[in-house]
């Protein structure tokens, strides 16, 4: 049975396209079959991401692993059963449709509170929360005293993970294991970066999830999205000497996908 990611944090920014789309793209180099979802039905930039992708290989004549991505498939509403939610049953039937065969599904989900989110949440086997390493963003997991230090309850972001973790518990599943990825953080030991740390470490163990550091802020990752492509391709389209910058960048992926403990997963880049 496959083992579903799901990417998700209801604030926009935040990098989880980046991040679904360089997670899924390492596993299927690794040799892994990987299947994605892309939950925002309007944007689509995973979608769009691996379309790019697909176009700019063949112009170049190139064959790269590469993930493969479903569209949602229709659902005729007389088929429903009287209460069903349409956006539930298209949820379903494709994940039901892919589980056989997919080592890893992979659902983005729009930076936004919508019903499909809801459902993917509650799917998940492993929940990445990319977190720019702000206040502004931390709001989404609790609300915060004006000392930047006192936190005075849960947010709404994590009300709806705790929400799917027990509709999870209620069928039987296991449980969520819940990755907050620190993007963008700061390379100096700032007083906001110290205070960040304490809060994410306080509301870990509050709330049950575990940290893991992401991308720094890098111009690479906006020019790869036009042609498709992962870190990890640049050699591969003919790029010989990397950058320091594009070394570290290879070696922050590495270690998030190392940190994730997927199973079954060798990370070997």
């Amino acid at each position: 049975m496959a083992h579903i990611i799901v990417v998700g944090n209801e604030k926009g920014g935040a990098g989880k396209s980046t991040v679904s789309m360089h997670v899924a793209t390492a596993l299927s180099r690794m040799g892994h079959k990987v299947d994605t979802l892309d939950l925002d039905l309007r944007q689509r930039t995973l979608g769009r991401y691996i379309e790019n992708r697909a176009k700019f290989l063949a112009e170049q004549g190139l064959t790269l692993p590469t993930p493969t991505y479903h569209n949602l498939p229709e659902v005729d509403p007389a088929t429903l059963k009287e209460g069903e939610n349409i956006f539930d049953h298209r949820l379903s039937v494709a994940v039901a449709g892919l589980e056989p065969d997919s080592d890893f599904i992979l659902i983005d989900c729009p930076g936004s509170h919508t019903r499909l989110s809801q459902v993917a949440h509650s799917l998940a086997d492993t929940l990445i929360t990319p977190l720019n390493d702000s206040f502004i963003d931390f709001d989404l997991l609790a609300h915060i005293d004006s000392d930047g230090e006192t936190i005075t309850r849960p947010a709404v972001y994590s009300q709806m993970v705790w929400n799917a973790r027990q509709l999870r518990a209620q069928a039987g599943f296991e449980p969520i294991d819940w990755v907050v990825v620190r993007n963008r953080m700061g390379a100096q030991n700032m007083v906001n970066k110290q205070k960040m740390e304490a809060a994410i470490a306080k509301l870990s163990k509050r709330i049950g999830f575990r940290t893991i550091p992401g991308f720094n802020e890098r111009v690479i990752f906006r020019e790869l999205f036009p042609r498709g492509l992962t870190l990890l391709d640049l050699r591969d389209i003919g790029v010989k000497g990397l950058n320091i910058s594009n070394v570290a960048a290879r070696q922050e992926l590495r270690e998030l996908i190392k940190s994730l403990n997927l199973p079954g997963v060798n990370v070997d880049f």
